[in-house]
């Protein structure tokens, strides 16, 4: 539980997922909604990217501005038809739902990607090499072999580096991060917010760029609305402006100034209902 009763959850959705969500929580503080002041921080695939920006002490504005820049070296990927089939197939999986996630795992272990370390130094080079915050955030990823979900912490003896890492290893296109000897995949091949982490807080804020799930009860509103009725929560998703913005590929860093600018565009029309469940 967050210290103050308040959680904020951050979903996955690619390198446009960081810009999206780093514009709105950018454009909500200009208009006097500081979702960064929760006491709990649940960061899944891009949103454990966030959080770790979002905690470091860089202000809002230098990490909006952060957004703007051109791609830089950061590699365009994508996800194939193929690949997508598999993660329905994964999420689908009757009985279970961690032997689909395994056999997901198993996949993206056998895929073709670059270079563990490689993809670190992009981790590295995204969050900056620092410490876990003092602020609670739980990072949630998947044991490739096992389908077993583990949820990294400041106590977990984890490098923040390894755990954002993990989070964001998404099968079959970046590869899985090695561990204490297991590897691990994204954390959005459990849920694509992990909303339901959040729960022992009375007031929840989802942002989540992506917000589809194979199971329904995978979606960020059905986890939200499970936390029980006393929760006061909301769930953001882009809006058309947005969507149009991010383009159909959200692993494309050559979005992600349109996507930040639409983010903060998107405060305006969210800043009203997100300050009634903060307040």
């Amino acid at each position: 539980m967050g210290a103050d009763g308040k959680a904020l959850v951050l979903g996955g959705g690619g390198v446009t997922g960081i810009a999206w969500e780093i514009g709105l929580l950018y454009g909500l503080a200009e208009l006097g909604v500081d979702l960064t002041e929760a006491g709990l921080f649940v960061g899944t695939s891009a949103g454990s990217a966030v959080a770790a920006q979002v905690l470091s002490g860089v202000p809002l504005e230098g990490l909006f501005e952060a957004q703007l820049a051109g791609p830089g070296s950061e590699v365009a990927a994508g996800m194939t038809v193929g690949g997508l089939v598999k993660f329905v197939v994964a999420g689908l999986w009757p009985g279970d739902p961690a032997r689909g996630r395994a056999w997901l795992g198993r996949q993206a272990l056998r895929a073709r990607t670059m270079p563990e370390a490689d993809r670190r130094a992009v981790i590295a080079r995204r969050i900056g090499d620092r410490e876990w915050p003092a602020t609670r955030l739980l990072i949630p990823a998947v044991e490739a072999e096992t389908g077993a979900v583990r949820v990294f912490d400041a106590a977990s003896g984890v490098s923040l580096i390894d755990a954002v890492a993990a989070s964001c290893a998404v099968p079959l296109t970046w590869p899985p991060v090695t561990i204490g000897g297991a590897r691990y995949v994204d954390g959005g091949v459990r849920s694509v917010a992990n909303a339901d982490l959040a729960a022992g807080n009375r007031q929840v804020v989802v942002l989540a760029p992506v917000t589809q799930s194979a199971r329904p009860s995978g979606r960020p509103g059905a986890q939200l609305a499970a936390l029980g009725p006393e929760v006061r929560g909301a769930v953001v998703s882009p809006d058309a402006g947005a969507r149009a913005a991010i383009g159909r590929n959200v692993l494309d860093p050559a979005r992600r100034r349109p996507a930040a600018e639409a983010g903060r565009a998107q405060a305006a029309a969210e800043a009203a209902r997100l300050s009634a469940v903060w307040a």
